[in-house]
């Protein structure tokens, strides 16, 4: 009972403390998701023309690609943290802070979004794609002008996804050093028995997602054409 009090006197919380955790939770989620969308857009393009029945299929590229992102896609988050620190350590010269976190987060999340992307693009009504290659329209041209524009809701929605499995992972990256609200609930919430900045570091995780969450659905919908 008396733990349960003290999580809610917010006595331990110290909002500099807190504001710089919440910058750092946002820089990291801002920064991989914004990666994960490119490298995502790329291998999902990849995965869609290669694959069966369309006009550049590929079964050794499709095989290939889709090896990579399933293999990183089922490595747990923590576990590949611990694998890459090598990688990491090689180039960005530390394991630790919020930029010691950024590769794990990137490749963590990329392949995520890379099979939202083949699923999109998988969506997009064959009638349109029929109708710009029989006006001679190359697949360059097809997938700029007519595939990423007709899947662009589902796009956002993807990345929005990705964005907020990403608050997630940079919470438990926090855990083994990375910094952000996730280092300050464990470094500083459990280790130290203060509940309460633990309780304030959950609700702050929590707006997050809430934001990104009502503004990947606004713009969705703002860009569906539908």
């Amino acid at each position: 009972m008396n733990d349960i009090k003290e999580m809610f006197r917010f006595e331990h919380v110290k909002i500099d403390a807190l504001i710089e955790a919440t910058i750092e939770t946002l820089t990291m989620t801002g920064i991989a998701t914004l990666f994960s969308f490119v490298i995502g857009i790329i291998l999902g393009v990849i995965l869609f023309q290669s694959s069966k029945g369309k006009a550049i299929a590929s079964k050794p590229v499709y095989g290939a690609t889709s090896f990579v992102v399933n293999l990183f896609r089922a490595i747990p988050f923590i576990i590949l943290i611990i694998l890459l620190i090598p990688f990491t350590k090689a180039i960005m010269g530390t394991m630790m802070g919020v930029w010691g976190a950024m590769p794990a987060l990137i490749i963590g999340s990329s392949p995520f979004y890379a099979r939202l992307v083949e699923i999109a693009l998988k969506e997009v009504d064959k009638g349109v794609i029929e109708a710009a290659e029989s006006m001679g329209a190359t697949q360059t041209e097809i997938i700029w002008k007519v595939l990423l524009p007709e899947s662009l809701p589902a796009l956002i929605s993807g990345i929005t996804v990705t964005a907020i499995m990403l608050v997630g992972s940079t919470a438990v990256a926090g855990v083994i050093g990375a910094g952000g609200l996730g280092s300050l609930a464990y470094m500083v919430g459990f280790t130290r028995s203060q509940p309460d900045v633990t309780l304030v570091a959950t609700i702050v995780v929590l707006i997050i997602v809430f934001i990104i969450q009502i503004i990947g659905d606004t713009v969705s919908k703002a860009v569906d054409k539908r």
